[in-house]
């Protein structure tokens, strides 16, 4: 067998260090946001700095910037990260509800709830919205839905759609600060759906019995 016939092609000598360098990209990536949400968390993003963030996801400071434009983008992708899990979760808790009503009340005690069972998450959204005015621009797309299948089945009445929204983020909101401040009951999240489902015009008896329905299972 001649040299040239026995030549065996070498392997593409590229692609594993690419794929290499993708996952330590991606890492490099999810460190930073991880620790841009714990921070966020805990002081907020204003009192939040670019070198403060790299310095708790342990990379280069120049690193940042091969992944994020500025603060303002790795807010953004905070933001979306944490709301799009929020909405797939909420939206398969919520799936086999019939009633509109139900359907709000479930994300309202979902939020209270998770509140407190899950203070970092709690107050990053509470913290966010401070900057982001999370309630209505990012949770404003779940709950203008949902409202608005519950005013087309009848279920909901509001003199305002656009006020009954900002009411009920900024109530859910506070309720979620209460409850990490210990000053909420332990049925806070039953008393705060209540207290949305009348704002969203049910009736007092409706209200009560819509908001005591058992949780869905998850």
């Amino acid at each position: 067998m001649s040299r040239s016939s026995a030549t065996i092609e070498e392997p593409t000598a590229t692609r594993e260090p690419l794929d290499r360098r993708a996952r330590r990209r991606e890492a490099t990536r999810r460190s930073l946001m991880g620790a841009a949400r714990r921070l966020f968390a805990s002081k907020g993003v204003e009192r939040t700095r670019i070198n403060e963030i790299t310095e708790a996801a342990d990379v280069g400071f120049g690193s940042f910037y091969n992944h994020f434009d500025s603060k303002d983008a790795i807010v953004e992708a905070v933001l979306a990260e944490v709301l799009t899990a929020q909405g797939t979760e909420l939206d398969a808790l919520t799936a086999h509800l019939d009633d509109p009503a139900e359907v709000v009340s479930v994300a309202h005690r979902y939020f209270v709830r998770r509140a407190g069972s899950d203070p970092d998450w709690a107050w990053l959204l509470i913290r966010l919205d401070v900057t982001h005015n999370v309630t209505l621009e990012s949770l404003g797309p779940f709950a203008r839905r949902d409202l608005a299948r519950g005013l087309a089945s009848g279920r909901f009445r509001v003199a305002d759609k656009r006020v009954a929204l900002f009411a009920a983020g900024g109530a859910l909101l506070a309720v979620m600060r209460a409850v990490l401040d210990g000053h909420a009951s332990r049925q806070a999240e039953r008393h705060h759906a209540e207290g949305i489902m009348r704002l969203f015009g049910l009736s007092l008896e409706d209200a009560a019995e819509v908001a005591s329905r058992p949780m869905p299972r998850g």
